[in-house]
């Protein structure tokens, strides 16, 4: 009698058959799964120090560089007023003309004694000679002479005071008393004459931004103009364009203000077609300071971490790694490193979303001409900007 294979026996033989033959299989596969990926590709710049423009700007207000107040010495009314408000005036012309009656008739009585002490004096001296008069006489007819004369100088200084005129050329402004209106002496302001060609703008640097420019200076990490020239400044009107003209320093004030912690400066620009006006705010650039073995990167490079700013650099082995920087100020699309770079390293530019430190990566050079994201913003650069790039990043 013939034993039957049982089907559950069938069934666990030919499990087991299958999975050799999956074992062989396998062993016969390629190991592609296991097979690294390629390293990304990166643009990279290669850092060389050059000298660049100082970029040091400041907030600023413009005032006349001659301003005075016109005020009469006499009293009286106003009875002439012959210029125009808000318009040049030379030096010399008559504003304004206080009521002359009074003044007149005083100029014109001091006049005459004046003459009747003349005559006395001229009609003693020879007596003298001759002892006719005794020479007390004389001496009082000479002391009444004097005082005659005296008088008559200050009546007609009190009538030509009447006249007011600009003692400064200048722009008149608007007329603080109108016609008719009684001037009560030097105590009222009747106008103000204003020069504004050249005109001054004041701006005041901070404690903090003194110490620096000095400090850099004597690092050799800033280089002044030559002398005997002085600092240079270029002024930009509120609505971004560029003042024609350039400035130069003349006035440094000799102490800090102690309620602000700033020191005053002074810059002097012609300004021949009143572009520029008392009052007006501007924006100072101090120009001719350079900055030697500067090192700048474009803006995308800098990544901004929990710990600070940093950089990704590649090294001679090809690997990534991330670099602490400072950067202290912004120069035209690129960011000015203070510290953490030196002159040769490569700084990742283009690919910073694809690298890993410690992991490789295929460097090729970086070129400026497709930077996209550099732009013109010069004219925002202040002398101590934020050191936050645009983009933030958390570090690895």
């Amino acid at each position: 009698m013939k034993r039957l294979i049982k089907p559950a026996t069938w069934i666990a033989v030919v499990g087991v058959a299958l999975l050799l033959v999956a074992a062989a299989a396998a062993r016969r596969r390629p190991a592609v799964a296991s097979a690294a990926p390629p390293a990304p590709e990166v643009s990279v710049l290669t850092v060389v120090p050059e000298t660049v423009v100082a970029r040091y700007e400041y907030v600023g207000q413009a005032a006349a560089s001659r301003s005075v107040e016109v005020r009469s010495q006499v009293t009286g009314v106003i009875v002439a007023r012959p210029y125009a408000e808000g318009t040049d005036v030379a030096k010399g012309t008559l504003l304004f003309r206080i009521d002359p009656t009074t003044y007149d008739a005083a100029y014109r009585s001091a006049q005459a004694r004046l003459a009747n002490a003349d005559r006395t004096l001229a009609r003693l001296k020879p007596l003298l000679a001759a002892r006719a008069v005794a020479q007390k006489d004389v001496d009082d007819a000479q002391q009444s002479f004097d005082q005659a004369q005296a008088a008559a100088d200050q009546t007609r200084k009190d009538y030509e005071d009447t006249f007011v005129r600009a003692e400064i050329s200048g722009r008149a402004g608007r007329a603080q008393l109108e016609l008719g209106a009684r001037v009560t002496g030097s105590d009222d302001l009747l106008t103000t004459v204003e020069q504004v060609d050249p005109i001054y703008v004041n701006f005041s640097p901070s404690d903090e931004d003194l110490l620096r420019l000095r400090r850099d200076i004597a690092d050799g990490r800033l280089v002044m103009p030559p002398a005997p020239h002085a600092l240079a400044v270029q002024v930009t009107l509120a609505d971004g364009s560029l003042f024609p003209a350039t400035g130069e320093l003349n006035f440094a004030d000799l102490a800090l203000q102690p309620a602000t912690g700033t020191q005053q400066l002074r810059a002097q620009l012609r300004n021949p077609q009143h572009v520029l006006l008392p009052g007006q705010f501007v924006r100072v650039r101090l120009l001719g300071l350079k900055r030697p073995r500067a090192i700048l990167v474009p803006q995308r490079a800098v990544q901004q971490g929990l710990t600070g700013s940093f950089v990704y650099v590649v090294d001679d082995s090809g690997k990534v790694a991330a670099r602490s920087v400072v950067a202290t100020s912004w120069d035209g699309g690129s960011w000015r490193i203070e510290q953490g770079l030196e002159a040769g390293e490569r700084v990742v530019v283009d690919g910073v979303q694809k690298v890993t430190p410690g992991q490789p990566a295929r460097p090729v050079a970086y070129r400026p001409a497709v930077d996209s994201t550099a732009t013109a913003a010069q004219d925002s650069t202040l002398i101590a900007p934020p050191a936050v790039p645009l983009r933030i990043r958390s570090r690895p």
